[in-house]
């Protein structure tokens, strides 16, 4: 990944399982700003600090507790930052820069990242100049929305969430959730041409093993939630899912994600809604929309 731009990737734990997923901007050869899932900063802290050379020629420093982010996402993102922080301070998709100057006097670095689907910026800037900023983009045409929305938005694009699609088996008991980046079925973030920590379980799976899929109901009924079965067309249980909403992009339609073996786009399958409930829906590979 070549200086001023950004790259998601995984990080796992020993036995190759997922520990948390980052996107990275590359400052230069010798300096990246990572961003992690905001409850993981302890954990991946630790982490990475139990993997440090001795030599000293490596450091880490946690710049999260003096950092607010804000991500402005959507169509109009890009006039708006340009009406708040200027036209200079816009990054293309999966670039980074500092913030040049602006009429606000904000400082920090934005990214041309997001996890909602949309197109849009992720603004990194010292604590106290996180309200004006804020103010400025709500009297400037954003919107201001909760994590609900986010998560129908990352749901209909495909990305998996901590903590739901997968999760860290020091944290989460849930086993179902403990998956490696094979299993994670993401195009993107995986090179298995050079080594890794946890490549030996990454590199072993058979065809038949679960992998993530996105789903779509193809009946009118109990919209898909996150633990539900899978069947096969025959009664066979042959997966969970993780994710599930209605989505608004596709007219309400029931959409989900799990984990699920032995299928591939547009075979049908079953999600049993509720022990009398069972509807028809099929395999697709996301995004939805």
């Amino acid at each position: 990944i070549q200086p001023g731009r950004c790259a998601y990737t995984h990080f796992l734990d020993e036995d190759g399982l997922l520990i948390d997923d980052m996107i990275f901007a590359v400052v230069s050869d010798d300096e990246i700003l990572g961003v992690p899932n905001a409850s993981m900063i302890p954990v991946m802290w630790k982490w990475f600090n139990s993997l440090l050379p001795s030599d000293g020629s490596i450091t880490i420093e946690d710049l999260s507790p003096e950092t607010s982010i804000i991500a402005l996402q959507g169509p109009k993102s890009r006039e708006i930052c340009a009406k708040v922080l200027g036209e200079t301070n816009h990054v293309g998709r999966f670039k980074w820069s500092r913030i040049a100057d602006n009429k606000l006097g904000v400082t920090g670095w934005i990214q041309g990242t997001g996890y909602t689907g949309e197109s849009g910026y992720e603004i990194f800037i010292p604590n106290e100049q996180a309200p004006k900023l804020w103010r400025s983009l709500v009297e400037n045409g954003s919107t201001p929305v909760g994590l609900g929305a986010r998560d129908t938005l990352r749901l209909e694009k495909g990305f998996l969430l901590s903590g739901v699609d997968f999760a860290n088996p020091d944290l989460d008991d849930n086993e179902f959730l403990h998956r490696d980046s094979w299993e994670t079925n993401v195009p993107f973030g995986l090179d298995v041409a050079h080594d890794f920590i946890g490549k030996e379980r990454v590199v072993s799976h058979g065809d038949n093993d679960q992998k993530w899929w996105g789903i779509i109901q193809l009946e009118k009924g109990p919209l898909p939630r996150g633990g539900k079965d899978v069947e096969d067309l025959h009664g066979n249980v042959i997966g969970k899912l993780t994710s599930g909403a209605p989505a608004p992009s596709l007219d309400r339609s029931g959409i989900g994600m799990g984990y699920i073996s032995g299928v591939m786009p547009d075979d049908e399958v079953v999600i049993v809604a509720s022990p009398k409930k069972k509807l028809l829906a099929k395999i697709v590979r996301p995004p939805f929309v």
